[in-house]
């Protein structure tokens, strides 16, 4: 296909948590750079070799997002801990600047590990999953959401009151951007030994209706995903950080395997696309019927 027809043919996407080819951001980026984006991506490597999984070459990385690009399609990168805010920052500025344009928000970075449940929790470990998995999500979208106002000419300076709304920019003829969230299967069922990070990803879920309310007036779109039970390489016996014993649900799975990345990366590609664009503001799970079990 000629890169003039593809869906994201001249859109620019930023990509966070993108520094394993087995993750699901690596899949995301790949299916937005198919799709004829200009791809941005955001890794944060030292987390990965704390993680029993490790970390990944992340030239390996660049090489096969660049790979996937269209023949007319830039491709960029920004590590950086997104618990800090100025890292936020410089990393939508740099992503900006790839074509002096930012379309697409994909915030796919979370913390795994240093977890525990109720009775293990301790203000350090509820502090990192919700700064890395909902505040820097929170940040970088209204980062995202503010440049693009100024793009349209909008004035951002107003607080909002409670129950107030911002300006109203539109009718739009499509959507001026993109904005798609990761939470998980808090809402389906329990996640034991894991109640920093399903805290962190419920609040995500829990807020998408009011900011995505807020994003539509700029005509920004925003859902969130949960992309049910992915093998990353977590629930490989070797690289686990679970007990086997904990995993008799595998036996239960509808299709008789576990998700793998392109399995969400092709839902939120599409959602970027004009074809999704009648999607707002819903919390959608994509896990082959794995709740249903």
């Amino acid at each position: 296909m000629h890169p003039e027809r593809l869906p994201l043919h001249g859109r620019t996407a930023l990509v966070t948590g993108v520094s394993r080819r087995r993750g699901i951001g690596y899949a995301v980026a790949t299916t937005l750079a198919r799709l004829g984006a200009h791809v941005f991506i955001h890794h944060h490597r030292p987390h990965d070799l704390d993680q029993p999984w490790g970390g990944d070459d992340l030239d390996a990385v660049r090489a096969g997002i660049a790979a996937a690009l269209a023949p007319d399609a830039r491709m960029g990168d920004r590590g950086g801990d997104l618990a800090a805010a100025s890292v936020i920052e410089d990393v939508l500025d740099a992503a900006s600047a790839l074509t002096g344009s930012l379309d697409i928000l994909i915030c796919n970075q979370a913390v795994s590990g240093s977890d525990g449940g109720v009775l293990d929790m301790t203000p350090e470990r509820l502090d990192r999953h919700w700064d890395v998995n909902a505040r820097a999500t929170l940040l970088l979208t209204a980062g995202f959401a503010r440049r693009k106002a100024h793009a349209l000419g909008a004035v951002t300076e107003r607080v909002l009151r409670p129950g107030e709304r911002p300006d109203a920019l539109g009718p739009f003829e499509r959507p001026t951007g993109s904005v798609v969230w990761m939470t998980s299967g808090q809402v389906h069922s329990p996640m034991p030994g894991e109640v920093a990070y399903a805290t962190s990803k419920a609040a995500l879920a829990g807020v998408t209706a009011s900011a995505a309310a807020d994003l539509l007036r700029l005509g920004i779109t925003l859902n969130t995903v949960d992309p049910g039970p992915v093998n990353t390489g977590y629930l490989d016996p070797e690289s686990s950080d679970r007990d086997a014993g904990a995993m008799d649900w595998l036996d239960r799975l509808p299709f008789g395997r576990l998700g793998v990345p392109d399995d969400p990366a092709r839902l939120i590609g599409w959602l970027c696309t004009e074809a999704g664009a009648w999607i707002v503001g819903q919390v959608l799970t994509s896990d082959g019927g794995f709740r249903l079990t």
